[in-house]
């Protein structure tokens, strides 16, 4: 007689099926405490806690969620502008300045949405090693209309900003991605000026 075939294999599986059920939801259980235990992402506290929770799981795209809608906005402007001068360089470029300016490019134009560029900004430009320095508890929440500081048992002041969904997030990297938004729009009108040469000289 196979194994399989065997009365007792199949209640051993069915014990290790359960066995694993179990695990599962006991780790989702576990999942669903931790984050009942935090206060509303609409708290300056409760946005900090998720954004220490998700950094604790090496989570860095669920950060993204947590950052302020200015800094939103700018990851989403970087890929679009990225995008459209990529597609201009494509079309129009002679060679070796396409394929330079394509690779300096692919990164954030080839990004599905605003959280890759930040995942790749937070990585290559130390966002998520800054606030790693510090992801102590909350001390003590300071709220002055839609601005807030968050401060931590070790004394580290975070800002945040209300969204306009009510959620708060943090603005420790708006002035670097907004930078960094503005830069992409400049290069994109000289890759439009330049495409724009390029295609009158091959007409």
């Amino acid at each position: 007689m196979a194994a399989e075939d065997h009365p007792t294999f199949f209640r051993s599986r069915r014990a290790l099926l359960a066995l694993g059920g179990a695990v599962a939801l006991a780790g989702v259980g576990v999942a669903i405490v931790k984050w009942a235990r935090f206060p509303p992402d609409t708290t300056p506290a409760g946005a900090y806690m998720r954004i220490t929770y998700e950094l604790s799981r090496g989570n860095v795209r669920g950060v993204f969620s947590y950052l302020e809608d200015a800094a939103q906005h700018a990851a989403f402007t970087i890929r679009d502008y990225r995008k459209q001068a990529s597609d201009l360089v494509a079309a129009h470029y002679p060679e070796p300045e396409k394929t330079r300016l394509l690779d300096e490019y692919r990164t954030y134009a080839e990004a599905s949405d605003g959280s890759d560029v930040w995942v790749d900004l937070a990585t290559t430009r130390g966002f998520t090693a800054r606030l790693r320095r510090d992801l102590s508890g909350v001390a003590s929440s300071e709220v002055e209309g839609d601005r807030a500081t968050i401060v931590t048992a070790r004394g580290t002041r975070y800002p945040f900003r209300r969204r306009d969904n009510g959620m708060w997030g943090i603005t420790l990297f708006t002035a670097d991605m907004v930078a960094l938004a503005e830069r992409a729009a400049r290069d994109l009108e000289v890759v439009q000026r330049a495409a724009e040469d390029y295609a009158r000289a091959g007409g």
